[in-house]
């Protein structure tokens, strides 16, 4: 097997209304991600589920880092395939299904990456890098559900007016 790798966070809940857990309504679902170096994520539950819908949610942070891996994986084949990326902007969508149990799982993430690339002649290349860009991508790899990819690439030349 390969190299190894570990990461590390620090959740600390901050949504302690003076009572703690003392009944479903009286915490807030407020809490920081933190790691070492970097900025703090103001993160909570969603609105759904008494959230505060200003803050991050572990949903939009798990669709994030869905689309996030897709765009590096994306980034690295096109470099291997002497492919000129320009921009690269993904409108990501999950669903997901909440169980009678109080639990829930998602049940699929469609990623819609749109990609410019610099030369008209490499747009067909560029759309097909996506299928080995996916496979090559460590969260999509890890999670049970599918992830399905609509990419849609363009020229630079196409863009412009």
């Amino acid at each position: 097997m390969g190299a190894h790798h570990h990461y590390a966070v620090n959740i600390a809940w901050t949504g302690n209304r003076g009572t703690g857990t003392s009944s479903y309504r009286d915490y807030g679902r407020d809490h920081l991600i933190t790691a070492p170096g970097k900025e703090p994520i103001s993160a909570s539950a969603d609105p759904t589920f008494h959230g505060d819908a200003d803050r991050w949610n572990p949903e939009e942070l798990l669709l994030a880092a869905l689309s996030e891996c897709h765009l590096m994986s994306y980034l690295h084949v096109a470099v291997k395939h002497g492919v000129q990326v320009v921009d690269y902007t993904d409108d990501a969508t999950g669903s997901m299904a909440q169980t009678t149990d109080g639990g829930g799982h998602f049940t699929e993430v469609t990623l819609r990456p749109r990609v410019t690339v610099a030369d008209p002649g490499q747009v067909e290349l560029a759309q097909s890098l996506h299928a080995e860009a996916a496979g090559l991508c460590f969260i999509g790899a890890s999670v049970n559900f599918p992830v399905i990819h609509q990419p849609q690439t363009v020229a630079l030349a196409d863009t412009e007016v």
